[in-house]
């Protein structure tokens, strides 16, 4: 699993502005669709006894060491362009096609 430098920048500035920038994000599964896992992100103050913690220029990210196993190969990155933004996984996860109603 590896974060991109923007996406780590974005993050700070996330919790820059959320007055939490002694805090991290979580990576967490939100759900299940055809395509398989939904990742998110929380904020979160302290690592849990499972964790790995990912460091990327001053952000500290929190994954569940079984989950780890699941990311591996992914890169988590931030996109923006004049209609989305957000972040976004890459890699080896499976990908959707176009008749996909899980988008």
């Amino acid at each position: 699993m590896t974060i991109t430098d923007k996406a780590a920048e974005k993050a700070t500035s996330i919790l820059a502005a959320e007055g939490k920038s002694n805090c991290g994000i979580r990576i967490f599964i939100a759900g299940e669709g055809c395509c398989g896992p939904s990742y998110s992100l929380n904020i979160q103050e302290d690592q849990m006894p499972n964790d790995d913690v990912i460091e990327k220029n001053g952000l500290r990210v929190y994954v569940d060491k079984q989950l780890l196993e699941t990311l591996a190969g992914m890169q988590l990155d931030y996109y923006a362009d004049e209609e989305r933004e957000g972040f976004i996984f890459t890699g080896s996860s499976p990908s959707c096609g176009p008749d996909c109603g899980c988008k």
